[in-house]
């Protein structure tokens, strides 16, 4: 008999989607299992968890659990666990230090505070914990029996990197971008000094921070500097297929949140066909070979600015690391290898 899945969502889409349901999931699919998501957060849903119809589905699925879960339906679980052929606890955050960060924004933290508060009901009730990285998964070493890692798998295609066919000039200035959410609003303020003088020193440079409104504001008064509004996940992903960078930036300032993080910005910047600089520190320093795939930068808002005028400098290298980084990127981002992790549950 093949196996049932059925991912019961709180909302946390863009972690269903990347660790199981867009990736792992059609491929199980394809071998004969069963595969479904159900919103669970409110009682007033047709199916909560109260309902002999939704009891009888979920008898003997392999349950997934993706950050949070709505009261009503952790109580629901608790009481008839037994019923279920396993629970899988699916983390992709440290959520207890992301509480406590005060470089996060303040609603942001709350709503981590909140789900952090039921995170030890949500491991006492799982088989297994999955986090997203080696740092995360030591978080949870003495916190339940069985914790294991799925590094991010790559969803979207990968660029034909025709456009680092021109160099970069004024009339073809190369685009370097943040795509990261409000989570790292620090972490890019603290760079933001070396592109306000690459854009003051060069013409031959423009920026895309995707934060709107909430964009640094000396980044947002810069003439060649977009602020888009951050996008849905499915508009996002729509998006990262169509759009194409020379550069990306993913600064991670080392904070107990930043810590637990998963080299997925990575896979994010390869996926829009950029040669990407990274912090020089984990996960990146475990994926990033400097000078190859990528550039590692110190936390100097100096060596930030020395990596992305090298960049521009050597249009050649940068897109022989952004053909490297393309290469690591399919090697480590093979679904496959997520759909592996699944079928060995």
């Amino acid at each position: 008999m093949h196996a049932r899945w059925v991912v019961l969502s709180d909302g946390a889409r863009p972690t269903e989607d990347i660790y199981f349901l867009a990736s792992a999931a059609p491929v199980l699919q394809a071998e004969g299992a069963c595969v479904e998501r159900s919103v669970a957060r409110r009682r007033r849903l047709p199916l909560w968890p109260g309902s002999a119809r939704e009891r009888r589905r979920l008898a003997g699925a392999r349950v997934i659990l993706c950050r949070a879960l709505a009261p009503d339906w952790l109580h629901w679980l608790e009481r008839h666990r037994t019923e279920l052929a396993g629970v899988h606890y699916l983390i992709d955050d440290d959520l207890p230090a992301a509480a406590s960060d005060t470089t996060l924004p303040a609603a942001y933290r709350a709503r981590m505070a909140r789900i952090a508060s039921l995170q030890p009901r949500l491991l006492a009730v799982a088989d297994e914990v999955v986090t997203c990285s080696e740092a995360l998964a030591a978080r949870f070493a003495g916190r339940h029996p069985r914790v294991s890692v799925l590094t991010p798998p790559l969803l979207a295609p990968l660029s034909p990197l025709r456009h680092f066919s021109r160099a970069p000039g004024a009339e073809s200035p190369w685009w370097v971008g943040f795509h990261g959410t409000r989570a790292h609003l620090a972490d890019l303020r603290h760079i933001a000094p070396a592109l306000v003088r690459l854009h003051r020193e060069r013409h031959d440079v423009a920026f895309e921070v995707m934060l709107g409104a909430h964009a640094p504001a000396e980044l947002g008064a810069l003439r060649r500097c977009d602020s888009p509004p951050p996008l849905s996940w499915s508009r996002f992903r729509d998006y990262q297929r169509r759009r194409r960078l020379h550069i990306g930036l993913a600064p991670l300032l080392d904070t107990p949140f930043n810590r637990g993080k998963s080299f997925i910005k990575f896979l994010d910047i390869a996926a829009m066909g950029g040669v990407g600089i990274y912090s020089r520190r984990l996960p990146y320093t475990g994926i990033v070979e400097d000078g190859v795939n990528g550039l590692l930068a110190d936390d100097s808002p100096e060596d930030w600015y020395r990596c992305l005028a090298w960049l521009l400098d050597h249009p050649r290298d940068a897109a022989r690391m952004a053909r490297a980084a393309a290469d690591t990127a399919r090697r480590v981002g093979d679904v496959r290898r997520a759909a592996d992790f699944w079928r060995a549950r």
